[in-house]
């Protein structure tokens, strides 16, 4: 593949010949990325990760209603159970999808393995709608449901590892955070656009409506959006960082094979690799509990109306996405361990009390616990897809990051509604949430702890990124280290 000039603006080294006031220096490598390109590579990597996780997050937000449908039963905590069950199987192909289009993301090029997960995921929801009901088909009902899900699963291993990659590899290094930021924005649009269309559809049809053909309008409507989706990211160039390491392959004449990728990422790597196991475990044991499990929570386990529950992490997401740039540039700012300590301290203090607030039942009770919840969230939502990409070197940093960030979410993130669901039900502790986050808190404060701060500095295995050649010429006034 070759280099485009759009792709790649400019790679010069500096200083040219010589060391700073003449003295002897090895030639530093600089990338000045090109600004529209940077935006374009942004905008369609957010829209994309939205769309997907419109896909995804529909199924959470509706689990109600896919409990009645699919596994009937006259005990609506089994129908729940049944329910994420389903949901959390799809987590366990994740390490399976990120091993496959990681590696290749590795080989092949970041915008190829891309696309392939926004048609896969695309399709995966729409079958999803075009299941028949348990009382028509029986048993194959829930089956085929596991089979569109597996789909899901397996797709999405593939996509937050490319898309938080894509974005990284794109960015300077000055503006890594908040460029990296709006990925997690993209998520929380897709979210949004989740909960509002069943939040609409369960207040505008009767539950007999609802259960009849209402539940499947959301997961037919992924098919025109996967078809967006698609098209963003087919339009996209190559990242300047991979660009750089094709030619560089190409001029060495090497190929790495998939095989040789995974052992280096597994025991080369191990360290980076128990890192980003444990960042991605509190962030998306706290995302998937607010953003996904809430709303059951609020309906099955304090008995809300189920609009009403939607609503309210609705209005929660909205407040996350206005102050999400926010967290990015302050990560850029001060740094990436001050903002995710900040939100592992927050959870650790915070998840008890924000609970108590939820369930004590006032409307304004119920806003100021999930707001509190959300606004720390952000903390890892600003920061995280600046900082699990920084982990890894450039060559395998798709696949490493694919693999570690779908290990941890198979076990910990996407059982999280399952897992609440069970220890509620067995024990009656509705505080079973609280102490899950409380836990997860830790683990994510002594990865925090023991990470090397990357913000403001160069991907590993990859050249200073800059936006403008003014930016490169004053890295000739610093000599590169020996």
């Amino acid at each position: 593949m070759t280099t485009h000039p759009d792709t790649l603006k400019a790679e010069t080294r500096w200083p040219p010949n010589r060391g700073v006031g003449g003295t002897a220096d090895r030639a530093r490598p600089v990338t000045v990325v090109d600004q529209k390109m940077v935006k374009r590579a942004v905008t369609a990597a957010a829209l994309g990760n939205a769309m997907e996780w419109f896909d995804f997050g529909v199924y959470s937000y509706i689990a109600v209603t896919l409990g009645e449908v699919f596994f009937p039963s006259g005990n609506p905590t089994a129908q729940l159970l049944s329910t994420f069950g389903a949901f959390a199987a799809a987590f366990l192909v994740r390490p399976v999808g990120g091993m496959v289009f990681g590696p290749l993301g590795d080989r092949i090029g970041r915008q190829k393995v891309l696309a392939i997960t926004m048609i896969m995921m695309a399709v995966g929801t729409f079958a999803i709608g075009l299941i028949p009901s348990y009382a028509a088909i029986g048993v194959g009902a829930p089956l085929l449901l596991l089979a569109a899900r597996l789909v899901q699963g397996f797709s999405t291993g593939g996509e937050y590892g490319g898309a938080s990659t894509f974005i990284a590899e794109y960015a300077p290094d000055k503006r890594r955070g908040f460029l990296g930021s709006w990925l997690e924005f993209g998520t929380l649009v897709g979210y949004v656009a989740g909960a509002s269309i069943v939040a609409v559809l369960t207040a505008v049809l009767s539950h007999d409506a609802l259960l009849a053909w209402g539940w499947r309008i959301p997961f037919l409507v992924a098919g025109p959006l996967g078809l967006i989706g698609l098209y963003l990211r087919l339009k996209l160039e190559e990242t300047p960082a991979f660009a750089r390491l094709e030619q560089e392959a190409r001029a060495k004449q090497v190929e790495q094979s998939a095989k040789k990728s995974l052992r280096e990422i597994l025991l080369g790597q191990w360290r980076a690799m128990l890192l980003c196991v444990a960042l991605v475990l509190v962030f998306n044991v706290t995302d998937y509990m607010l953003l996904s499990y809430m709303p059951s929570y609020l309906t099955g386990q304090l008995h809300y109306g189920a609009t009403h529950g939607l609503i309210v992490v609705l209005v929660v997401m909205v407040v996350m996405m206005a102050v999400q740039p926010l967290a990015g540039r302050l990560s850029d700012r001060f740094g990436r361990r001050p903002v995710i300590g900040a939100g592992c301290a927050g959870f650790l203090l915070l998840s008890i009390p924000a609970l108590l607030l939820i369930r004590q039942g006032s409307l304004a009770g119920v806003y100021a616990g999930m707001a509190a919840l959300g606004l720390l969230l952000v903390c890892f939502t600003g920061a995280m897809p600046s900082t699990l990409p920084a982990l890894f070197p450039t060559r395998i940093r798709y696949g490493a990051l694919s693999v570690g960030f779908n290990i941890s979410v198979s076990l910990f993130g996407g059982t999280t509604p399952l897992v609440v669901t069970a220890l509620i039900s067995a024990t009656g502790n509705l505080l079973m949430p609280a102490y899950y986050m409380m836990a997860a808190a830790v683990v994510g404060g002594v990865a925090v702890l023991l990470m090397s701060e990357t913000a403001g500095r160069p991907l590993k295995g990859s050249p200073p990124a800059v936006a403008t050649e003014a930016e490169a010429r004053e890295l000739a006034a610093t000599p590169q280290a020996a």
